[in-house]
């Protein structure tokens, strides 16, 4: 007769920077403390870049591809949050794929997934990358999810399906 067992779950804490030593040790051995500053330990969506409009599209020849073709995307969980990853092949296509990919969008793809509609959406310029945060998407995550994909490794598949339209001599080059 099978036994209950304990369910283990994440509980974060904050803890205030200047209660944790910082240090940074080399490959030589040095060590040097770092200061940390009091305040923000990451940047706002709203403080983040603006990802960039995609040209109009009149007058163009547009095709409608699946993101998989202009795009690379990893996916995982982050406690009870989905993380997703979407990296342009080309620079040229993140515009495109941006303009497409909207915060309402995947809300909309992602939506039977979602407890609540709320999710980070950041832009990654260094990278012509977005990723993309979607709070309480696991049924609690890892071992406390009783769904079939409870660490979130497959929703960047879920998205690389999503059209994307590009003009047509975008993709000739």
């Amino acid at each position: 007769r099978p036994k209950p067992s304990p369910v283990v779950r994440l509980f974060s804490t904050l803890v205030p920077k200047d209660a944790v030593e910082t240090t940074v040790i080399t490959d030589a051995g040095d060590a040097a403390p770092v200061i940390v500053e009091p305040g923000l330990s990451q940047l706002l969506p709203s403080q983040c870049v603006p990802a960039p409009m995609a040209a109009p599209s009149a007058g163009l020849s547009m095709v409608t591809v699946p993101l998989s073709r202009l795009a690379w995307a990893r996916s995982g969980d982050k406690g009870n949050k989905a993380n997703i990853g979407v990296m342009a092949r080309e620079p040229e296509y993140l515009p495109w794929i941006t303009a497409a990919l909207t915060p309402d969008e995947i809300r909309r793809r992602f939506a039977h997934f979602m407890e609540r509609p709320e999710l980070d959406y950041f832009y990654l310029p260094g990278i012509s990358a977005i990723n993309v945060l979607i709070h309480d998407a696991l049924g609690g995550g890892g071992v406390a999810s009783l769904r079939n994909d409870p660490q979130a490794k497959a929703y960047a598949q879920l998205l690389l399906d999503a059209p994307i339209p590009v003009p047509a001599n975008l993709l000739e080059s």
